[in-house]
């Protein structure tokens, strides 16, 4: 283990039947709002288990009891500069894998509080429109379509 984070990361949009989204503030920097992320724990991780755990880890919500879809959708950007300390010498950018998670309705949230200060659940324009990524904006833009697409 090096200690610096893998550049596998998943993005989960965490969504209810009315396609309100859950949004969550970055503890590190405030006004900074987004879905689910993280990063892959170790290589040999599945990427579903690591959306299961970064669901669970972030917002208290047992994801396992919920219908988490794989949409195979990557997307690859230049890490923030800000956050690459976390990833080893070099490493620039992230390679992330997504998926999105219906819930029943606006379920309660337990944030972890090192990593974000808030929540919220918006309708999906409403919640596009307030990320600050472009992968994440553009994943719930794709929202209706693909929970069409999944009845």
């Amino acid at each position: 283990m090096t200690g610096f984070k893998i550049p596998v990361s998943v993005l989960v949009v965490v969504h209810t039947p009315a396609l309100d989204v859950l949004l969550l503030e970055r503890a590190s920097r405030p006004g900074f709002w987004q879905s689910v992320t993280g990063s892959v724990d170790h290589k040999d991780e599945p990427l579903e288990t690591t959306a299961l755990r970064e669901v669970r880890e972030e917002t208290g919500i047992d994801a396992a009891a919920f219908r988490l879809s794989r949409w195979n959708v990557v997307n690859t950007f230049e890490i923030y500069p800000q956050w690459r300390h976390r990833y080893g010498p070099g490493v620039t950018r992230n390679t992330e894998h997504v998926f999105s998670l219906e819930v029943p309705g606006r379920l309660p949230v337990t944030i972890a509080p090192g990593e974000h200060l808030a929540h919220l659940w918006l309708p999906w324009r409403e919640a596009a429109e307030k990320c600050f990524s472009w992968s994440n904006h553009d994943a719930i833009l794709a929202l209706p379509q693909r929970a069409r697409a999944l009845v």
